[in-house]
């Protein structure tokens, strides 16, 4: 395995779109794997979405990711965050230093009455449920390989980020 390219899977989606509830069974079908929720750089009380606050959780999610890429222990990184923009990707990519790196960008979408009933189900705000179907047009217009999930499975669409980036079949 050594002299194979690694694998950086990046997962975008509107909130509550299922990121993170995909992702945490994705990277333990996976072996020497290593998952990074970029909602974990922003977990601070009270949240403050400030210019500093903002650069600070870019740098840290490109010090973790860069650490990753140099780690030969891992061979997939899984990248989840909210990813709304070809500007967020062209700015992290720009700031990863990696060689021989296979990158799949892959944006999970669902229909608005799927994504609303998800979020009702979460106890969402009614702000945040406009916010986040709102924003689901940003995902359509990506760069990115898309997975409507509407009416998959957690398992379902595990299953096809593992096909689309070359990952053979497997049973949990």
């Amino acid at each position: 395995m050594p002299n194979e390219a690694k694998k950086l899977i990046m997962i975008g989606g509107t909130m509550g779109i299922g990121k993170t509830t995909v992702c945490n069974t994705l990277y333990k079908t996976i072996n020497n794997s290593v998952w990074l929720d970029g909602d974990w750089c922003w977990m601070m009380h009270p949240w403050n979405f400030s210019e500093a606050n903002k650069k600070m959780v870019f740098e840290n999610i490109v010090y973790l990711l860069n650490n990753y890429l140099s780690n030969d222990f891992f061979r997939v990184i899984i990248f989840s965050w909210v990813l709304h923009n070809d500007e967020i990707y062209q700015d992290l990519l720009a700031s990863l230093q990696y060689k021989s790196v296979d990158i799949q960008k892959i944006s999970l979408l669902a229909n608005p009455l799927a994504l609303r009933e998800r979020l009702q189900q979460n106890g969402a705000s009614a702000t945040t449920i406009g916010h986040s179907v709102e924003r689901l047009k940003c995902y359509k217009k990506l760069n990115t390989i898309k997975i409507d999930t509407s009416n998959l499975s957690v398992i379902d669409v595990v299953e096809e980020i593992r096909k689309i980036c070359g990952f053979n079949n497997f049973n949990l």
